[in-house]
């Protein structure tokens, strides 16, 4: 049996009020999601656990079955290894995003949604700058896609509170600057607090963002680093689980790339693949399709509903979860529903990313699992509030990828 995973980040929700209380998943016309729900097992599940912050790359890799207290890195040294920047003993890699500052606020976390051939333009430009001036000269930036990019810093110490920009809209800045854990992290803290402060001066007037002002857009006139981390311990799942002797993982997001390629998934680009509203969802799923025919396993990663949320736009995540649905699910289910060797389908959120709160929260997300010979339970739905009356229950750790990869032995 092959599995499939499509994993809508963002897409679970709070009920909402002018949604008449419902949720979006629960508002959204979703048939295909229903179907498999109807015909499958459903639960809820626990993807960040307790004691860490409700990122993507918590949740992501806590769904694949990773311990995070073993493997936890942060951010940054999953998108060096989507780039091919291998991390070297002593390096410390973060997130980097450049971000919009207005008025001494975060005004948004992706400078407007910069483009990557723009961002290329002001990484390259501040790496030159800030290579001549030897305070930053353990420093290393990288350009990464759209406003995701990397920082390494050889001998940094990651024992560090940062503040992710997407949480913080609005906010001053300064108060946010980068703080140590320990004493022992204060020189690190106050380098990269210098490189914030000094890339802000660089930016400013540079000419690529005195035309984005001018043509109406939000310049990129900071870099924000963020989540902290050395290179991660993390085994392939091939050695955890027998199903899996080749797979693969498809995604416009650097950190799910990451997360596949220390899982020993290949990575797949798909062009078009945007992480926005925008991607290019049949060319995902021509992929994944593809995929599917050599591969035992794979992970397809949409990014769009995260992004919406973030936005607070509720009728922008509303169409992302039905391009979701309608675009993805149905003619995904509608072509391996055909195919003589069975195919294991699970479908679920990372986290729920509120569009009233507009960041990421750490509650359990509702899931779906389907295969063809699958017992199905009660729900009808898929949604956050009838999944929790599904069979699985409230699953955590390693409980999901367990149950979906034994699917395997139902045949």
């Amino acid at each position: 049996m092959k599995h499939l995973i499509i994993l809508g980040d963002g897409m679970a929700d709070w009920p909402v009020a002018s949604l008449g209380g419902k949720t979006l998943l629960q508002y959204a016309s979703t048939p295909h999601m229903n179907k498999l729900a109807r015909m499958g097992r459903t639960g809820m599940l626990k993807t960040v656990p307790t004691g860490f912050h409700p990122g993507s790359e918590v949740a992501n890799t806590a769904i694949l079955g990773y311990d995070l207290s073993q493997v936890y890195e942060g951010r940054g040294s999953l998108e060096a290894a989507s780039i091919g920047y291998e991390l070297q003993p002593g390096d410390m890699a973060m997130r980097c995003n450049l971000i919009c500052v207005a008025d001494g606020r975060i005004k948004n976390h992706s400078a407007g949604h910069i483009t990557t051939e723009d961002s290329d333009v002001l990484i390259r430009f501040l790496q030159t700058e800030l290579a001549k001036e030897e305070i930053f000269s353990n420093v290393t930036l990288t350009t990464g896609i759209q406003y995701r990019h990397l920082l390494v810093i050889k001998g940094g110490d990651k024992r560090l509170r940062c503040t992710a920009p997407h949480d913080v809209p609005g906010q001053e800045f300064m108060p946010l600057l980068v703080k140590p854990k320990l004493m022992e992290a204060q020189p690190t803290a106050d380098l990269i607090n210098r490189l914030i402060l000094r890339s802000q001066e660089l930016l400013t007037n540079h000419p690529l963002n005195l035309q984005r002002i001018a043509e109406g857009k939000d310049p990129a006139n900071s870099l924000w680093p963020w989540s902290p981390g050395y290179r991660p311990n993390m085994a392939p799942l091939t050695m955890t689980y027998p199903a899996i002797k080749r797979g693969a993982v498809i995604s416009a997001v650097d950190l799910i790339k990451g997360i596949g390629h220390y899982a020993g998934l290949r990575n797949i680009e798909v062009e078009g693949a945007t992480g926005l509203y925008n991607t290019n969802y049949e060319g995902k799923v021509s992929a994944a399709l593809d995929a599917l025919r050599t591969d035992d396993f794979v992970y397809l990663h949409i990014e769009a509903s995260d992004e919406a949320g973030h936005e607070g736009d509720i009728p922008l995540k509303l169409r992302t979860i039905e391009n979701l649905d309608a675009r993805v699910v149905g003619p995904i289910y509608d072509e391996v529903s055909r195919w003589d060797e069975p195919v294991a389908i699970a479908v679920l959120p990372d986290h729920p990313t509120p569009c009233e709160h507009r960041t990421h929260t750490a509650d359990p997300v509702p899931f779906l699992i389907y295969y063809p010979t699958i017992e199905a339970d009660a729900v009808q739905t898929f949604d956050e509030i009838a999944c929790k009356e599904g069979i699985y229950g409230v699953m955590e750790k390693d409980e999901f990828m367990n149950a979906f990869m034994t699917s395997s032995a139902a045949l």
